[in-house]
């Protein structure tokens, strides 16, 4: 089960709820769902009950308690349990690690966009002719995009033509002239040095990694190939996760979604990703984006070295299971660097 199957089955206990008069409230348009915080257990948790306590006119856990009777009915989650002020932590079944990993393969990298065509949202976006400015306009329409909204640009100024030929930073096509529904002014703290030395990757990176509200650290080490660099990091693990399939296509055999053991953390930022785009996208912050691939990255690095049979070992369901997990991460990872605008070599 997705993040985006479960919001629709946490909304769709509360619509029973309503139905049948436990609850007197208006069903919300969604739920959000995201991996446990501290204190939280499961898979991943929601704060449903919280949204509704007040027009329930009942304590929030009390409202979690008539939704876990109804979200345990579904006979779809290995447990539901409350905690906190009114958390509905879910744990799901085993399966659910094989319907994710399903799901990323089945979308490639545009898991996390939208699938439903236009949001029905316009938005207008300012940036003046600044080169960190500039690329991150240029992120944050891609990434507004992704999610379905009509994207204008207008900037101030004339950004220098190497801006778009060196770093790929296209915002001199502004968009369909449409009356906006929101408008967002980027302006984050611009460089001190000219980043163009460091190449297209590195340089958008430097740009885009730091909070708007940072000063970029350029050079820094961004061109340096080993863990202290995030970005080299990120594309590493994604050209290990290539290297892995060749290995495995050499021995005879293919990845296939199934349960994997000791990847929870893993499953958990795979399937927080949808719900990353969209903040990010809402939020019009690359850096979140960043950081979640980052992350990602961490997590995919030590499942990596059991994906091969070793020695005499033949190949097993549980190899090609995470074989799969192995992909579905480097999928997560080159969509991610794409909408960054950042190549995702397969090799390294």
């Amino acid at each position: 089960m997705t993040p985006a199957e479960l919001s629709r089955t946490v909304l769709h206990a509360v619509r029973r709820a309503v139905d049948e008069g436990e609850l007197s409230v208006t069903v919300p348009e969604r739920a959000v769902v995201a991996p446990p915080g501290p204190g939280g257990r499961g898979d991943y948790a929601t704060n449903i009950a919280l949204q509704l306590a007040r027009a329930a006119g009942r304590p929030p856990r009390d409202v979690a308690e008539v939704l876990r009777a109804r979200l345990l009915d579904e006979r779809r989650f290995a447990d539901v349990v409350v905690t906190g002020p009114g958390f509905l932590n879910v744990s799901l079944h085993n399966t659910a690690s094989g319907d994710l990993v399903d799901e990323i393969l089945r979308r490639g990298r545009r898991y996390g966009h939208t699938t439903s065509g236009f949001s029905g949202f316009a938005l207008k976006i300012y940036c003046r002719a600044e080169v960190r400015a500039v690329v991150v306009t240029d992120v944050v329409a891609r990434l507004a995009r992704s999610q379905g909204d009509i994207v204008r640009v207008s900037c101030t100024g004339r950004p220098a033509p190497e801006w778009g030929s060196v770093l790929g930073a296209d915002i001199t096509t502004p968009g369909p002239r449409v009356i906006p529904d929101r408008s967002v002014t980027v302006h984050p703290v611009p460089a001190r040095v000219d980043p163009l030395p460091l190449g297209r990757d590195a340089a958008r990176w430097a740009l885009l990694h730091p909070a708007a509200h940072d000063r970029p650290k350029i050079p820094g080490d961004h061109l340096v190939q080993r863990e202290s660099n995030p970005l080299f990091r990120v594309r590493y693990a994604h050209a290990r996760t290539r290297a892995l399939l060749r290995n495995a296509a050499d021995l005879g055999f293919h990845p296939e979604p199934g349960p994997v053991s000791a990847a929870e953390a893993l499953t958990a930022l795979l399937g927080d990703h949808p719900r990353v785009l969209a903040a990010t996208a809402t939020q019009h912050t690359p850096d979140r984006l960043a950081r979640h691939l980052i992350a990602v990255a961490d997590a995919v690095m030590p499942l990596l070295p059991a994906v091969l049979p070793l020695g005499e070992e033949k190949p097993s369901a549980a190899h090609r299971a995470r074989l799969a997990l192995a992909e579905a991460a480097g999928t997560v990872l080159a969509g991610g660097l794409s909408l960054l605008g950042i190549d995702a070599p397969d090799h390294l």
